[in-house]
């Protein structure tokens, strides 16, 4: 499909979500409105809100303090994913050994996890890149995990039999291997890694988005709390463009995908 043809059907389902949202807050349907706009807001209102606050500056403080938590959780976790992940796939005994303990860890609640990282780290950023570093760790841990798994035994042996020593395995066969899996793991990160600065924020902070949602809501502000979840989803689509381009950078080897024509 073209691009241009994609990204056009892509805006038309966002308008027709606005444009639904509208009529049912702002139309009488039957002598009433479907959604009452106190528990709803309208679109228009979200988006003058959003404007007001991107022109006064009072945003871009709070967008700067969620985005440096984001982009540490995001590399923290993501470097100690990919680290370990390739250290347990390359070695048996080592993932034998703690197995139970890796799947244990990942069985923890993570809120339950904020209240204690922000006993640990205190209320600053540190306790919210925590939190962003163990939603993220495991989804790019078991993905590389899995990928460095998978390789298949005939491609290894082959290449054994090429004389590649293990430097050159990792190089030519494990890491391109590994690298779709990853990147899978990535694009999913970036919003839990999202996910974690806001909840840290939410449950107890002085800036950030997550900071700013929760001053909305206390005082029952839907239209604040709509703006902020807006410039959230612009957020993280924008951070995931970003990995979207290094992983074409990367993977320029491997092949376009087949798509059907009519």
């Amino acid at each position: 499909m073209n691009r241009a043809v994609l990204l056009a059907l892509q805006f038309l389902v966002a308008l027709a979500f606005l444009v639904l949202w509208h009529v049912l807050t702002t139309v009488p349907i039957g002598g009433r409105k479907l959604l009452d706009p106190f528990f709803f807001s309208t679109p228009l209102d979200v988006l003058a809100r959003t404007w007001k606050d991107l022109a006064g500056g009072e945003l871009w403080r709070h967008l700067g303090i969620t985005l440096l938590e984001t982009v540490l959780a995001f590399a923290t976790g993501a470097t100690g994913g990919i680290l370990l992940g390739f250290a347990f796939a390359r070695r048996a005994m080592l993932a034998a050994v703690f197995d139970p303990y890796v799947k244990a860890a990942n069985a923890l609640p993570r809120v339950v996890l904020a209240p204690i990282f922000a006993l640990w780290f205190g209320l600053g950023i540190w306790s919210k890149v925590a939190l962003g570093f163990t939603l993220v760790f495991f989804i790019v841990f078991f993905n590389v995990y899995q990928g460095v798994r998978e390789v298949s035994p005939t491609v290894l042996a082959n290449a054994r039999m090429l004389g590649m020593n293990e430097r050159q395995l990792m190089r030519h066969v494990y890491w391109p291997a590994a690298l779709t899996w990853m990147f899978s793991s990535l694009h999913t990160s970036v919003g839990f890694a999202l996910v974690g600065a806001v909840v840290g924020e939410y449950l107890g902070s002085a800036g950030g988005l997550g900071y700013k949602i929760q001053q909305a809501e206390s005082v029952f502000d839907v239209t604040g709390v709509f703006s902020g979840m807006l410039v959230l989803t612009v957020f993280v689509i924008l951070l995931d463009a970003v990995v979207t381009a290094i992983e074409k950078r990367l993977l320029v080897w491997r092949p376009a995908p087949v798509t059907a024509t009519s």
